[in-house]
């Protein structure tokens, strides 16, 4: 890094010597025509996602392009704009939440309205304005005014020229009112519902609950309202366990492929294998709902059954009832001695929960007993999860010092994490990371490449340096996911849009369209990557396991294991403490 920097001041200096005025306004107007020509060409791409409502792509290609060019409105309007069709498809396809628009009493709704006020007053990392929330919620409300869910579930009577109508003049009743407390906003939500069900016969709790969502989904990319279903699915995956089927799903357009079937689960039992296609779920033909709203067809309560149509290779598709049970879900999906002649062992952690640590001391005994001399722990398209368990995962490496600190804007969210075990593993370390190593995973990485405790390896990390907090709500059965602090590594650098560098790139060898899911959120503090891609029915999100008879196609790993050998022949490792070691997994 200090060699770019240098060579950055030198360009600089050879610039301000030779260059006219003139050569540099001339420089700096082609960089701007240039900027704005692929702000211009992506807001057109975008465009045409958008008009097929293929909003988690849109949003894919927003997100890209304005980590380019950060001082964009238009690519910024684009993106919260599908940000909030994303997010009114999402709750109008959770059956919890329409139980809660039909159930719920239009002054229960503006209670709930008041109390997230007051949680984002207390908790949010940055200080907020009301005049601001009630503007991201009317944005709220006109989005779903255009989404055919919305209208199919809430304005079955109305006319389109009506819908348009108010939409279009709604934000009038808001825009440029001033808001001195929670009470003025209170009541201006509820002027608007009483509006909304006078010209459209629109229920009051709908309407209120589109301001609610609107409070928080546009705060940051990170920050948004739960319903009661993703918060009790949350939930289960810190524990790591959920209710499903136990496999694990990738969602490529109308496709649902299973990405992986764990032992035991109901899946297991009832035949399924890695590379079956999901055709059908019910009634419902994968390819005519989309495969997202298909696995969400997946998803019922424990249990209970849903009949599949699965198509394997080139036989005949068949029939399968399976049972939705509880499944316990690892985090740690791989490990191997990928070298036996080394002895360089192998450890794929897919995400960060409360049974990570534990998993790894099994993983490490394991390789141990194997004579491993060096590892190798993969966090490539790792999108994080708890804090707690990232911190405690890197205390297994570190014998002292700061892991990471986080900063807010609640006094109590300004926090030093230490390393404090000093029955610590000295065995040589690199680190596998990519662009989809996210939150948790960054924090482990920042602690090992600041510690000078490994060799990181791959490509720059995704660059989400802040903590969520969970915050259920009294007034509903739903819950807040809040950005309380951001965090920075042990020497202070922020990981925010900056990411974590490897010390030895390797771009990747192939492409993939899996993401990250938000989902799973911890008790107090936790951080995942926000936008969904592939989907998994026993609740995690976890990434694909590698395909180790193509190891060799693997650059990034092939590289890593380079790394290992060479760190084995400079560094005699002392031998770890297996009884405490083997302690932490009684």
């Amino acid at each position: 890094m200090q060699r770019k920097l240098g060579f950055a001041k030198a360009l600089l200096s050879t610039i301000l010597a030779v260059s006219s005025p003139c050569c540099v306004l001339a420089q700096t107007e082609h960089v701007a025509t240039t900027a704005h020509a692929d702000v211009q060409d992506t807001i057109a791409r975008g465009r045409v996602i958008e008009a097929e409502s293929r909003w988690q792509d849109a949003i894919q290609l927003y997100e890209a392009a304005f980590k380019k060019h950060k001082n964009s409105d238009e690519l910024k309007r684009r993106l919260d704009i599908c940000r909030i069709h994303y997010d009114v498809v999402r709750r109008y396809g959770d059956s919890s939440f329409i139980a809660t628009v039909e159930q719920m009493q239009a002054a229960t709704a503006l209670d709930l309205y008041s109390e997230v006020l007051s949680k984002l007053e207390l908790n949010y990392v940055e200080p907020i304005r009301l005049e601001e929330l009630l503007k991201k919620g009317t944005a709220y409300l006109e989005v779903s005014l255009t989404e055919p869910d919305f209208i199919r579930r809430n304005l079955s009577n109305a006319q389109p020229e009506q819908i348009e109508n108010f939409r279009s003049s709604v934000h009038k009743m808001v825009l440029g009112r001033p808001i001195r407390n929670r009470a003025e906003a209170r009541n201006l939500v509820s002027a608007v519902a009483s509006q909304a069900a006078k010209q459209l016969g629109l229920s009051p709790t709908a309407t209120t609950l589109e301001y609610v969502a609107g409070a928080v989904g546009l705060l940051d990319p990170y920050s948004g309202f739960m319903t009661a279903g993703e918060l009790s699915e949350v939930m289960s995956q810190i524990e790591g366990n959920l209710i499903g089927l136990g496999v694990e799903l990738l969602a490529e357009k109308n496709v649902l492929k299973i990405q992986e079937v764990f032992q035991g689960s109901p899946a297991d039992l009832a035949g399924l294998a890695s590379g079956d296609r999901i055709l059908e779920v019910g009634d419902a033909i994968t390819a005519e709902i989309s495969a997202k709203k298909a696995a969400d067809l997946l998803r019922g309560p424990e249990n209970s059954q849903v009949r599949l149509v699965v198509a394997r290779n080139e036989l005949q598709p068949q029939e399968v009832i399976v049972t939705r049970r509880r499944v316990e879900v690892p985090s740690v999906a791989t490990v191997d001695m990928v070298d036996p002649n080394d002895h360089v062992g192998y450890i794929r952690i897919t995400n960060f929960q409360k049974t990570t640590s534990l998993e790894v001391d099994h993983a490490l005994v394991n390789l141990n007993r194997q004579g491993m001399r060096s590892l190798i722990i993969d966090l490539r398209r790792n999108p994080g999860g708890l804090l707690d368990a990232a911190v405690e995962v890197a205390d297994r490496f570190l014998r002292q010092g700061a892991i990471v600190t986080t900063r807010g804007r609640n006094g109590n969210e300004n926090r030093s994490y230490v390393a404090r075990d000093p029955m610590t593993w000295d065995t040589p370390l690199v680190v596998l990371i990519d662009k989809d190593s996210a939150s948790a995973s960054e924090i482990f990485a920042g602690a090992i490449r600041d510690h000078h405790r490994g060799t990181l390896v791959g490509t720059t990390s995704y660059g989400k340096g802040s903590v969520q907090g969970l915050f259920h709500t009294d007034t509903a059965g739903g819950g807040l996911r809040l950005t309380v602090s951001k965090f920075f590594s042990p020497l202070g650098h922020p990981i925010s849009y900056v990411g974590v560098e490897p010390d030895i790139r390797v771009e990747p060898s192939t492409t993939s369209s899996f993401a990250s899911n938000q989902s799973n959120v911890g008790n107090t503090i936790t951080s995942m990557k926000p936008i969904p891609g592939a989907v998994s029915v026993s609740g995690t999100e976890s990434a694909p396991q590698f395909d180790f008879k193509n190891r060799d196609q693997d650059l990034a790993l092939r590289r890593a294991i380079e790394a290992a050998r060479e760190s084995t022949s400079k560094v005699i490792p002392k031998a770890p403490h297996p009884v405490s070691t083997a302690l932490r997994g009684q």
